[in-house]
């Protein structure tokens, strides 16, 4: 399986059946506590529409994580598929995301890091995401956490 199919079957998979404040905050707080057993050095935020629900920030990142974060969750939202995927599918066809997608790169960023929150029979809703490692670890830690969170529900 290429990476770009198996970024996309992540997304087909990690569903979740409603998403309210409560399910964000819950989500955000294991994400934090995933993060700090791990020792990592990330942001932390979960989203609904525009409407920041969790955000966190444990030692070693700076306000430079906030705008990755942010930047990011703009790619997902305009796009509809984590930010990783995005920036793959321009790489895949041998483009970059900068030059190619038209958009601001001070506003967008489609470095991995950032998810969609997808919610069964509806779809996305918003993103939960993490920054301050590595794009391909940052993305692998949201994965690997939504699917810990999500089998726990």
């Amino acid at each position: 399986m290429s990476l770009l199919e198996t970024l996309a079957e992540q997304e087909s998979r990690l569903l979740f059946r409603s998403f309210t404040n409560e399910d964000a905050l819950a989500l955000g707080v294991f994400l934090l506590d995933a993060a700090r057993a791990e020792g990592l050095p990330v942001v932390v935020s979960v989203r609904r529409g525009q409407q920041r629900l969790f955000h966190a920030a444990l030692p070693g990142t700076s306000a430079d994580n906030d705008g990755w974060i942010d930047r990011k969750s703009r790619v997902v939202d305009r796009y509809g598929w984590s930010s990783f995927r995005v920036g793959e599918s321009f790489r895949a066809a041998g483009k970059t995301f900068e030059e190619h997608s038209l958009l601001d790169p001070r506003e967008y960023a489609a470095h991995g890091g950032v998810f969609p929150v997808l919610v069964e029979g509806v779809g996305m809703v918003g993103t939960v995401g993490v920054s301050g490692l590595p794009q391909a670890e940052d993305h692998a830690f949201v994965v690997t956490q939504l699917e810990k969170f999500l089998a726990s529900r």
